[in-house]
């Protein structure tokens, strides 16, 4: 159901803030050397006020991406002060390519409405449909969900 109350729903799924980035490595030395760092910014990370969650991802060859969420912008902003990250940042983008050939980080702030079911419904336990969709630019009044013609082809 559509709703403002993440309260039961997991840690992650309580934040309000989302970093995603990525690194395009150069090889597994530079993981290696990586790993020297990474390791005390992820504990220094999951001991900040305001972490949620995150999870690391791969993509071939030797890229790495992490998804993290916290509370709030403050609490991730304040994770990229830390001398780990500072570190980790001044070897990865120290002007060469020597490390790595590529990144990007991007920030985002969740919406106040958003959807729950079952457990993690904080109103009550149903597990329901929601009667309409959330609506487009464009639309005018309801889509309901039960309706086909409310579809997109």
């Amino acid at each position: 159901m559509r709703t403002d109350d993440f309260s039961r729903a997991p840690r992650r799924g309580q934040g309000n803030a989302l970093f995603l980035g990525a690194t395009k490595y150069n090889g597994l030395r530079q993981w290696l050397t990586l790993y020297r760092t990474w390791r005390p910014f992820v504990r220094r990370m999951k001991a900040s006020p305001g972490y949620c969650w995150h999870k690391v991802y791969y993509e071939p060859p030797f890229t790495l991406g992490t998804i993290a969420v916290f509370t709030d912008r403050a609490a991730l902003l304040a994770v990229a002060r830390s001398p780990e990250h500072r570190k980790l940042m001044r070897w990865v983008a120290d002007g060469s390519t020597d490390h790595a050939t590529g990144g990007f980080i991007r920030l985002f702030d969740a919406q106040q409405h958003g959807y729950t079911n079952g457990v993690w419904r904080a109103e009550d336990r149903s597990m329901e449909h929601i009667q309409s969709y959330t609506p487009l630019p464009g639309d005018a009044g309801d889509r309901r969900v039960d309706d086909p013609g409310s579809e997109i082809r």
